[in-house]
């Protein structure tokens, strides 16, 4: 397979797994918010931190409105990680790889494309907005669908699969990071469920939460959730896993020092995270821990991409 396509493949999983994940977050603040009494304290600020790059000031001055916010992170064209710019570039992305996709997956990132160019700011009112957001989620949902049942096993389907499990699971340690962050890591200092709703709806995890942890410790049983259970299809373990998975298919067929290489900094990565002493986690090591696994994972993206798309 060319560079080129392998890239394209890649890149157009990526940038649907982020659509997905920032409409999953945005509709679970959105909704939270809406419950003044019991939310009083949340705002847009930590969506805006992880899914922008927008300045301090900026983020300041829309955090407490809504409307600005939503507007902003889906369709500002100047907001270079605006839903409505993912979208662009996951269509540019599958439009340059028309022949290793199927006709499907095509048509329904083209519609996607175009029904993020017929929305205007005004179907963000209150009236509108949680429609307009379902309408959009249920299309990535939709994707994932076509994707999956539409698409041969090949070298094609193993690159778009690599670039969906390390977009989620980067978007889970920044998620994770950004809420542990809100009580300074601190698991010891114990919060109601409540603190943990946001975070957990965000990543699809708040019912599987309440069926599978039965104690009241909720901030340890969030981070083992998040980091460490293998059950839950957003855990940093269970993504780096399937990591493994097609990274080994991909290289099988033709290993080399370089490829062998960047499958043990893989399996340092998991074995790092599976073999974790979670009673090691604490204030003083959370924050080091979480971002060394970013960090960690970034690094073996770019390598990998050095390795099979010729960025470098």
């Amino acid at each position: 397979m060319l560079s080129r396509i392998a890239d394209s493949m890649f890149w157009l999983s990526r940038y649907m797994e982020r659509s997905d994940g920032l409409l999953r977050t945005v509709r679970t603040h959105y909704i939270l918010m809406l419950d003044k009494g019991v939310n009083a304290h949340l705002s847009w600020q930590p969506v805006l931190k992880i899914f922008t790059q927008a300045k301090d000031e900026i983020i300041s001055a829309i955090k407490d409105n809504s409307e600005a916010s939503l507007d902003y992170l889906l369709l500002d064209g100047e907001n270079i990680n605006s839903l409505k710019i993912l979208f662009a570039k996951a269509r540019e992305n599958a439009r340059g790889v028309q022949d290793h996709i199927t006709k499907e997956v095509w048509e329904h990132v083209n519609f996607m494309y175009h029904s993020i160019n017929n929305l205007a700011p005004e179907h963000f009112n209150h009236t509108s907005v949680i429609e307009a957001i379902d309408t959009l989620t249920n299309s990535c949902i939709l994707y994932n669908g076509v994707a999956d049942t539409t698409m041969p096993r090949g070298l094609s389907w193993n690159f778009m699969s690599l670039g969906r499990y390390i977009e989620r699971c980067l978007l889970t340690i920044e998620l994770s990071d950004k809420y542990f962050s809100l009580i300074d890591y601190n698991i010891e200092d114990e919060k109601d469920i409540l603190q943990w709703r946001p975070l957990l709806l965000s990543l699809s995890g708040y019912e599987l939460h309440l069926k599978t942890y039965r104690t009241t410790t909720y901030n340890s049983n969030t981070l083992h959730q998040v980091l460490f259970n293998e059950n839950f299809t957003r855990s940093v373990l269970y993504n780096l896993i399937r990591i493994e998975r097609y990274f080994s298919k991909i290289t099988k067929q033709e290993p080399s020092e370089k490829t062998e290489a960047l499958n043990k900094m893989l399996g340092r990565l998991i074995s790092k995270i599976k073999y974790t002493d979670f009673t090691s986690l604490n204030q003083k090591t959370m924050p080091s821990y979480l971002n060394d696994t970013r960090k960690e994972l970034a690094s073996f993206s770019r390598q990998l991409a050095e390795q099979f798309f010729s960025y470098y």
